[in-house]
Parts: C-alpha cells; sequence; structure tokens
C-alpha cells in the first residue's frame, strides 16, 4: 500500500505483469460478483478485492496505490483487522484537498427476490444488515452499525469469511480462497462449526464488512445502508446506481 496524491483515488496495480497495468476501484469496473468482488480494465485483473477496500473505506483512505505481484490479495487474518492494522501502522496524512462526499436527498435501492439493499440519507455512515441463513447454527443474525475508526476496528474488522465445506472444493476449482484455513475463515460443516468464532455472530458483522468494501467503489459516501440477506452481486448493483447519482 503506497501513499497517492490527492484525487487519486484507490488504484490496484499488477507489478508482475507486463507495463504494471492498472485499475482503479471503482463500480464501473466490476466484472464479477460470485463469491467475491472481481474488478478488470485491460490486463490489470484483481478480485477478493472486498476486505482491503473495506478496510481502506472505514479508515478513510481516499488515496491509496495498492502494488499487487498476483490477481488476489493475500487472505490475511480472513477479514480486514490485518490490512487495518498496517494501516495505521504506516500513518495516515491528511491532504490539503477537500474530499468530494456523495450524500443523499432520497433512497436508492437493489431488490433480488427476497433480498434487498437501500442506501437512505444520512448524516454519516452507518450499517444494518440481517442475515437469514437455514444452518441450525447461524438462523436469523442482526447488527447495526454507525461507521467510525474505533467501531470499525473493534467490531467488524476482526470478522472473518464464512464457508461451508460442502463449498471449499468449488471455490478452489474457481481459483477464489486458496489461502483459506480454520483460522483465517470460519468453516461449517451440516451440523457444526469446525472454527473457533471471534463473535457469536460473526457471519452478519462480516456481511457488514463486505459491504463496506463494495460500496468503497462508489468513493467517500454518508448514508444508511440497509440490507437483507445481501450479496456481492447486490452490493455491486448499489454501488452501480450510487455512481450514476454522482456524476
Amino acid at each position: 500500500m503506497r501513499p497517492a496524491p490527492a484525487g487519486s483515488g484507490i488504484i490496484f496495480r499488477r507489478i508482475d505483469l507486463t507495463g504494471a497495468p492498472e485499475v482503479p476501484a471503482k463500480s464501473e469496473f466490476v466484472t464479477n460478483t460470485l463469491r467475491a468482488t472481481t474488478l478488470e480494465r485491460g490486463n490489470a485483473k484483481v478480485f477478493t478485492v472486498e476486505h482491503i477496500l473495506s478496510a481502506l473505506f472505514a479508515l478513510r483512505i481516499d488515496n491509496c496505490i495498492l502494488e499487487m505481484d498476483a490477481p488476489e490479495p493475500p487472505v490475511a487474518d480472513g477479514g480486514a483487522l490485518t490490512f487495518s492494522q498496517m494501516i495505521l501502522e504506516a500513518g495516515i496524512v491528511e491532504l490539503e484537498e477537500q474530499t468530494d462526499i456523495l450524500t443523499l436527498e432520497t433512497s436508492v435501492a437493489v431488490y433480488e427476490d427476497n433480498k434487498f439493499i437501500t442506501a437512505l440519507p444520512y448524516d454519516g455512515l452507518r450499517i444494518t444488515f440481517t442475515s437469514i441463513n437455514p444452518h441450525p447454527l447461524l438462523g436469523t443474525q442482526m447488527k447495526d452499525f454507525t461507521i467510525d475508526k474505533e467501531t470499525y476496528i473493534r467490531e467488524i474488522a476482526p470478522s472473518r469469511t464464512i464457508g461451508f465445506t460442502w463449498e471449499l472444493e468449488a471455490m478452489r476449482q474457481m481459483g477464489l480462497g486458496k489461502g483459506g484455513t480454520l483460522e483465517n475463515a470460519v468453516v461449517y460443516s451440516e451440523t457444526d462449526c469446525l472454527s473457533e468464532l471471534k463473535f457469536p455472530d460473526e457471519l452478519v458483522r462480516h456481511k457488514i464488512l463486505d459491504i463496506l468494501g463494495d460500496i468503497s467503489l462508489v468513493g467517500p459516501l454518508h448514508a444508511h445502508i440497509i440490507a437483507v440477506m445481501g450479496s456481492h452481486k447486490l452490493n455491486a448493483a448499489l454501488a452501480a446506481k450510487l455512481r450514476v447519482l454522482k456524476k
């Protein structure tokens, strides 16, 4: 993670490829949302970017160059705590230029069957998420957070990706989650949790982490985002609608 001048935004740079091609972290460059968020422009392609973007967004980093020698960031702790700690250790410089923050005058929503995500006018950033999962150890979980740096690091960043034993092989065949373990992911079998939980409701907290990463593709934002059984696909669709408002 390297500093960048004001107005640069967040940029992924593939230093392992000829010419070090770049793709900006903007919603118009989303090409896939199956299990993770993929960004692509020309030869520059990166996937599973939502965790590192979530950390940057919550810590209010608007300009940064992310140099990568592979198409996927390290899994690290499986959430965003490692990335958050790295950012804080490096230090955050406040630039003189003003940040353009998108504020809403009306609600924006995306619906798909029994799932939805909406952004409402709000002075600040707040996320409310309801997860409904048929697994006997998960059920219905709901969390509501007003996002600031301290709350994010304490309550959201440590939450890890949730996976199920029957999904793991399919994910690896897709090239996803290759560094996943029982420590940096929360893995469930049909009846048990094979990992030690950091929170009883770690699933819904990680869903909020993902929303912050995906919605960061719009840029700085003030809104109350409410989601029920959301997904990367719905997050990206909401980001695309918000991007139109920003123009």
